[in-house]
């Protein structure tokens, strides 16, 4: 699961983030692979001036795979964190670009709510406290969103 509980000091709270499917070791094994593939028609044309003709091609299509995967690895640095406390839940959602979206709540009131259908997207899940509701774990998957609405329930009980 891409979320985790912490509840270390007296508020829970709760870290959600996307998945990221390439660790940084990962990438480099996939990049040193991609570079030897890459490479090797090269061999048959070593110490001719037809290499260098197709090396800054080569360099260029490896240095372009590289900076595409990095740009989409920083998007998915984003955030989400969820502090339940005594007297207020808070929810932060930490962007890539801009600043970051506040929302802030008395816990008595706050009401957890999972949209099967008709939300953005299957398994919809959202707070609501006071005149605002916000989702939360919008980059989950369907499953990981049932299951954090099981687990925000049992936190935040449902209230008339």
């Amino acid at each position: 699961m891409p979320y985790q509980w912490s509840e270390t000091s007296p508020p829970a709270r709760l870290r959600l983030w996307p998945h990221r499917s390439m660790t940084n070791a990962g990438f480099a094994w996939f990049m040193g692979a991609t570079f030897a593939l890459v490479c090797l028609p090269l061999v048959a044309v070593v110490g001719s001036p037809v290499m260098w003709a197709l090396l800054p091609f080569v360099i260029g299509a490896v240095g372009l795979t590289m900076f595409a995967i990095r740009w989409k690895d920083r998007e998915m640095t984003m955030s989400e964190e969820l502090t339940i406390g005594e007297t207020t839940v808070a929810l932060v959602r930490r962007e890539v670009r801009g600043p970051d979206r506040r929302w802030e709540a008395n816990p008595h009131w706050v009401q957890v709510a999972l949209h099967k259908a008709g939300g953005p997207v299957e398994n919809y899940v959202t707070l609501k406290g006071g005149d605002r509701e916000v989702e939360i774990g919008a980059f989950l998957s369907p499953d990981e969103r049932a299951a954090l609405y099981d687990d925000l329930s049992r936190r935040l009980p449902a209230r008339p």
